[in-house]
């Protein structure tokens, strides 16, 4: 997956295996003893599923064990890598069918028990249910503005506060996996998004900015905007760095939380006079519900939905919501 970042993973391991489509079904074939009579096309089909939403179709849970043993038998079909059928779909794993997310995660949860050194994408789901991801709340579908003949659906977690009244302080594991949650929905936007410059915002956005970068953008340029409070106003510091960039880019910039205050409008336009072509997308870890409910029904339930659609940026990626006072980042970056 590493050597093929700009591919869903059940391509990647495709090619890790140096098989065709043509040849990636017929050796599904053989795992099965040539009880079925599976083609490329299927293949294909699934591989565009794992790429973009509302195209192709999605492998079922019994496709996908088959899938992983085909793959695990190497170039030469001789090799037994052990490969988790869950690690095929890990950046679609919320549009499989409930039925196949089961499985997919009992399957793990026995996988694990057996093989402790081993631990993959599903695991990791069954850790944040089985309370390894103690902050972690429910996840649940949020309808988001996007790009033109985009993906409006994003997958978002609550952040429930044992300590109401209380900032609630995030651990790296659950800061970590806001940032996966964040990749996943920029993958299912439902187009490629090349991204020339991350812009982070203070010490826990420019964290933000660095891991998307080089995760997702191929260690595209990074940005720091360090934003001061003066009275009622912002200001933005002299140690702030604005990247040079051609006359017309695309800028993500990434935010730890958002709540009443205006800070993303007025970090909109600054990066609007500074780069006047740019098209702008918006990432922040926690938005801030208007009520007690966490698991929101509508974007315009959360405090600053306003705000974002007034900062009218092109899409916007929310990896979970909070209630006041909000949320503190790890080791305190601000």
């Amino acid at each position: 997956m590493s050597r093929n970042p700009d591919v869903p993973s059940i391509q990647a391991y495709r090619y890790a295996a140096g098989l065709s489509q043509d040849q990636a079904a017929l050796r599904y074939n053989e795992v099965t003893e040539h009880q079925t009579s599976l083609g490329g096309t299927t293949i294909n089909a699934w591989e565009t599923w794992a790429r973009a939403r509302g195209a192709g179709s999605p492998p079922n849970f019994s496709s996908l064990l088959i899938l992983a043993e085909a793959y695990g038998r190497g170039p030469l079909g001789v090799a037994a890598e052990d490969i988790s059928p869950g690690d095929l779909v890990s950046e679609a794993y919320e549009r499989l069918p409930p039925e196949d997310q089961l499985s997919l995660k009992k399957f793990s949860a026995r996988r694990s028990s057996h093989s402790p050194g081993v631990v993959s994408a599903t695991t990791q789901l069954d850790r944040q249910v089985e309370g390894w991801g103690h902050l972690v709340g429910s996840d649940f579908n949020l309808t988001v503005p996007t790009v033109d003949y985009g993906n409006p659906e994003i997958c978002v977690f609550s952040l429930p506060n044992p300590r109401p009244g209380n900032l609630l302080d995030i651990d790296w594991w659950t800061f970590g996996f806001g940032i996966e949650r964040l990749i996943r929905q920029i993958k299912n936007l439902g187009r490629r998004l090349e991204v020339d410059i991350c812009f982070g915002v203070n010490e826990a956005g420019l964290v933000m900015a660095t891991f998307l970068a080089s995760a997702q953008f191929s260690r595209c340029a990074i940005g720091y905007l360090r934003c001061n409070k003066v009275r009622d106003s912002i200001v933005l510091d002299s140690t702030s760095f604005y990247p040079d960039a051609e006359e017309a880019t695309t800028i993500l910039i990434c935010d730890f939380e958002v709540k009443h205050a205006d800070v993303v409008g007025f970090i909109a336009s600054e990066i609007r006079r500074r780069y006047p072509k740019a098209l702008l997308y918006f990432a922040v870890f926690g938005a801030m519900t208007k009520g007690s409910d966490l698991e929101v029904a509508s974007f315009d339930d959360l405090t600053g939905s306003q705000i974002m659609r007034a900062a009218d940026f092109s899409a916007v990626f929310i990896a979970a919501t909070m209630s006041p006072p909000g949320i503190e980042p790890p080791l305190e970056l601000r």
